[in-house]
């Protein structure tokens, strides 16, 4: 194996595709605002819903890998897909026939403007569906895949793991700040049709680079998914729901608990937490072979098994106080554009700041703030809790939550202040006279929620997961971003319908200067704070999960850790 080129071929693989896909949709909501002509409601809700779509497929692309296809076909057919979609939305723009006839900015401001046609909703739709088959198959495939090109069990392949680890987000930070300034810039000041383009070759440059490397990488073939063992836990317990489940200490060659294979490994003691579950690792007569294997997976299944199964049930209250907090996090790329638009975004006589490219601000805030809590922070903090993370991660979470709300207020009293500028100012174009760069403190506090929230969702959801549902884990959080994704389609959808009346709009009519904009972002920071409490009764009563480390001489270390 050629670590390095193959590896170079992934890297850029990832390089083009990311910068392709982002530098595409980071400024879309102004794309179907200006372009599309469509309400501002509508446009938020599109957006939503292809969100939530694309963050669930991971979770399908994950099962057809592991269980059939493997890695490396997986994002190859997921790659075309990518390349159909972009090379759909740049037609779109190019093609006259393909979006609604130009419309003056006058037009655009009285809300005078042709929407689509159905043909032509039909063929966005069709190129966004494209780009979440694309993300489906990439997002939980390429960094294994990427690791598998490496042996763990040498000191060169664990050197070149934590190499491809730098790299890889390296390169994810630096092309999202390209995507959302250059490409951004080129979108919103010279062409749609050129910044979609670009961004459309790139994604060939990607296909070329991945397969270039076809000859040169190693190839892990699928050995079945972990949903099957899951089923086959709940479906097994189901089965044997009438038989008593042992109590404490009389458990002792009455449960199917088969030593694990491999030098080391992590075993998961048995727990008495869901203990309905445990009935399916009794033993009944003729449930196991002469050599000690269950004789048919449908009747019985491991202690192991079942403890993994408790870990993703466990887990499932955390995540969902996810999707709430997640939700103040998905308005970065519709409403908070939406402000931009009618803020003064001139930075000197001659250049304006693209509405797309304000959600930078966070990433600059996140990149600046973890490597200082990670090297200053934390030691500080090990010191005073004697805790190796300096706080928990349920902790950490809990920081982010209250980031999360917090950020929704400052967002709802700057767009008070905002509103009334523009009012008084009573400009024929509804912008008010002061700077966009009035959004920057929600943006920064939405990227302290992010470096708390997420970072920590995803270690924790890393560390409470068994080994071999890893991938489970990481499709899990994209599935916590697509439940909030949903959940803002909703609130959208509510607000919009059961707002305003007697001759007064909705909060989110098309005109953002005679709406409540700031009542949507009250209202999000109010569910936030009830989400905090329901947060704390979660992680107040939260064991961490129990492990024994199974070693070539058997020794056991376990931990049992509890929130206190």
């Amino acid at each position: 194996m050629d670590v390095g080129r193959d590896s170079f071929a992934l890297a850029g693989n990832e390089t083009f595709e990311r910068l392709a896909t982002f530098g595409l949709l980071a400024n879309f909501m102004i794309f179907l605002l200006t372009q599309f002509h469509m309400e501002q409601a509508s446009a938020a809700n599109v957006l939503n819903v292809w969100s939530g779509v694309t963050n669930f497929a991971p979770l399908i692309g994950a099962f057809i890998s592991d269980s059939y296809v493997g890695r490396f076909w997986t994002i190859g057919f997921a790659s075309f897909a990518s390349l159909l979609g972009m090379g759909t939305i740049t037609l779109i723009a190019w093609i006259p026939q393909l979006h609604p006839p130009p419309c003056s900015p006058h037009q655009l401001q009285l809300h005078q403007c042709e929407g689509p046609t159905t043909l032509q909703l039909g063929l966005l739709f069709m190129a966004l569906g494209l780009l979440s088959i694309a993300t489906g198959g990439i997002r939980p495939c390429s960094l294994p895949f990427g690791v598998d090109q490496f042996d763990p069990t040498t000191d060169e392949g664990r050197k070149g793991i934590n190499s491809f680890f730098n790299w890889y987000y390296t390169t994810f930070t630096l092309v999202l700040i390209v995507a959302l300034t250059v490409v951004v810039y080129i979108q919103d000041s010279v062409s749609w049709v050129l910044g979609f383009g670009i961004p459309t070759v790139f994604m060939v440059g990607s296909i070329i680079l991945f397969f270039l490397g076809t000859r040169l990488y190693v190839y892990v073939k699928p050995e079945g998914s972990v949903f099957f063992g899951i089923t086959q836990v709940v479906v097994v317990a189901y089965k044997k729901w009438r038989l008593r489940a042992p109590a404490e200490g009389e458990d002792d060659g009455a449960l199917y608990d088969p030593p694990l294979k491999g030098s080391t490994v992590t075993k998961l003691p048995l727990t008495n937490q869901f203990r309905f579950l445990n009935k399916a690792s009794i033993v009944l007569e003729g449930e196991l072979n002469p050599d000690g294997s269950p004789s048919n997976p449908w009747r019985l299944c491991s202690i192991q098994q079942i403890e993994e199964v408790k870990c993703v049930i466990k887990v499932v209250p955390v995540w969902a106080s996810g999707i709430v907090s997640f939700t103040a996090l998905a308005q970065q790329s519709t409403f908070t554009v939406s402000q931009a638009l009618k803020t003064d975004r001139h930075l000197g006589p001659n250049f304006q700041i693209p509405p797309g490219s304000l959600v930078v601000i966070s990433m600059i805030t996140l990149g600046l703030w973890v490597p200082f809590y990670d090297r200053v922070l934390v030691p500080a903090l090990r010191k005073i809790t004697g805790h190796e993370g300096g706080i928990t991660l349920l902790q950490r979470i809990g920081i982010g939550i209250v980031f999360s709300v917090l950020s929704m207020v400052v967002a709802g009293l700057v767009e008070q202040m905002r509103r009334d500028s523009a009012i008084s100012h009573g400009g024929s174009d509804g912008v008010a006279p002061i700077s966009v760069l009035w959004l920057a403190p929600q943006l920064i506090l939405m990227g302290f929620s992010e470096a708390f929230n997420i970072i920590g969702q995803i270690e924790f959801y890393y560390k409470e997961f068994p080994e071999n549902m890893s991938s489970v884990a990481n499709a899990l959080f994209f599935c916590t971003i697509a439940g909030a994704s949903y959940l803002s389609s909703l609130l959208v959808v509510i607000v919009h319908k059961f707002t305003g009346g007697h001759g007064r709009p909705d909060w989110l009519t098309n005109d953002i200067n005679a709406g409540k904009i700031d009542y949507f972002y009250y209202l999000i920071a109010g569910m936030g704070g009830l989400n905090m409490i329901y947060f704390l009764i979660v992680a107040r009563r939260y064991k961490y999960k129990a492990r024994v480390i199974i070693q070539e001489k058997v020794q056991f270390d376990v931990e049992l850790h509890a929130i206190k």
